[in-house]
């Protein structure tokens, strides 16, 4: 029997929303993108999270070191080791649990985020994976988890726009790599 292989990520960089958010994250400061990433992570992505693995608590250790290092409590690499051997690793061994998977994930990028603002969109790319297995299943259609993404986009966007300072005097600088 062939097993389906799924995507880790939904979402298309180049459609109108992805773009529209892009230039909204390049407006705002670094610290706004993280500490948005983070809220949005800790509210959205860890109860699915929770969901699958209640008593794995890697994910939210790695929020919680970004927002120490937020803080000025602790060094960035103090926090990159955790999201790296702690936050990554959880995701690396769920690949038979792709929602609590594609969740940890994203908890992974938007903790990232505090290094480099474009980490936030990969907190969007994996949300969207891990809302659409965990709302369709793993058979839907490219289009019915498209779908999803656009949703996801959508919320994602409208909470950034709920914290983001309009002519921010230090608006964060993004490469983004795709």
């Amino acid at each position: 029997m062939m097993v389906k292989k799924l995507r880790k990520t939904y979402g298309d960089v180049n459609a109108p929303s992805t773009v529209a958010l892009m230039r909204l994250i390049e407006a705002q400061s670094k610290t706004t993108v993280a500490k948005w990433t983070l809220d949005y992570a800790e509210q959205k992505m860890l109860p699915l999270f929770a969901k699958f693995c209640q008593n794995d608590k890697r994910p939210a250790h790695a929020i919680a070191a970004a927002r120490e290092w937020l803080a000025g409590k602790v060094k960035l690499p103090y926090v990159k080791n955790i999201i790296l051997n702690e936050c990554h690793a959880a995701a690396r061994e769920l690949d038979d649990i792709p929602v609590a998977q594609a969740a940890a994930r994203a908890i992974g990028q938007s903790a990232g985020s505090i290094h480099a603002a474009s980490h936030s969109l990969g907190l969007y790319f994996y949300a969207a994976a891990a809302v659409g297995y965990d709302r369709l299943g793993l058979d839907a259609s490219k289009a019915e988890y498209q779908a999803v993404a656009e949703e996801v986009c959508a919320d994602y966007t409208a909470a950034l726009k709920a914290v983001s300072i309009e002519n921010e005097p230090n608006p964060a600088k993004c490469k983004w790599n795709f």
